[in-house]
């Protein structure tokens, strides 16, 4: 084939490619015109108008070319929808992470506050089972170092008394023990001038109220029939009147 017959075929492949695409243009634009136009202009034209515009022509090189564009429009349009899926769907992944941090940091600050209130309780159901062992020793020291009869609150009497530097011995407390009450600290005196007045001597060392709470020795009960602390008021007492127990021989 020779080279003006090449040409020749590719100047008319050539102007019948820019006519299909001027076809392509005239129809879209057409289109667009038909789509604008309002919904009465039907009813107003009395005359019909004319359309100049170049002949459409198809061809296989056209219609493989709109099928690109169209391919490539909705391979656009898929890949937007994909871009916004994977953006929701990162957004709702960032939220669940952020929710489940919350629910862990709740969940551990939980935690740590029942610990601690549990802790709080073992440390004072210690405390308190400490003392408890603590009252029992004192107990038991009581026990076993001062027996529960006269010669026992004697003793347990002159430790106090020596703590708190009240004067006095073992055989000056027994002697006058002996003469006032025979060592019952029950003993109670409804005869002589104080029980007319209403307050008769009562305990051990035979005390009347008055003089035993204004001399009562802190650290014992404050009742004049505790062994203890009836002796150890009136040897308070004895102490500040006569210098000590052991100066009393008779009623004082």
């Amino acid at each position: 084939m020779s080279a003006s017959r090449i040409t020749g075929r590719l100047r008319r492949l050539n102007k019948t490619q820019k006519l299909s695409a001027a076809g392509v243009s005239a129809v879209a634009a057409a289109a667009l015109s038909l789509s604008l136009v309002p919904g009465h202009a039907a009813e107003t034209e009395t005359e019909p108008q004319a359309l100049s515009a170049a002949p459409v022509i198809f061809d296989s090189a056209g219609s493989k070319q709109a099928k690109t564009i169209q391919d490539s429009v909705i391979e656009q349009h898929s890949t937007a929808e994909k871009l916004v899926k994977a953006a929701d769907a990162a957004k709702a992944k960032k939220a669940a992470a952020v929710k489940e941090k919350a629910e862990a940091k709740a969940k551990k600050a939980k935690l740590k506050k029942a610990k601690a209130k549990a802790h709080a309780k073992a440390k004072a159901r210690k405390a308190a089972a400490s003392r408890g062992h603590q009252a029992a020793g004192r107990s038991s020291a009581r026990t076993h170092l001062f027996a529960n009869n006269l010669d026992g609150w004697i003793k347990e009497s002159l430790s106090i008394m020596k703590a708190k530097g009240i004067p006095g011995t073992y055989e000056g407390l027994h002697r006058n023990i002996i003469r006032e009450s025979s060592g019952n600290p029950n003993a109670i005196n409804d005869w002589d001038i104080n029980a007319i007045n209403g307050v008769p001597s009562i305990g051990l060392l035979q005390i009347i109220k008055p003089t035993f709470d204004y001399y009562h020795v802190a650290g014992t009960p404050h009742t004049q029939y505790d062994p203890v602390a009836n002796i150890t008021a009136s040897a308070n007492y004895a102490a500040d009147k006569y210098g000590s127990i052991d100066n009393v021989n008779s009623a004082y």
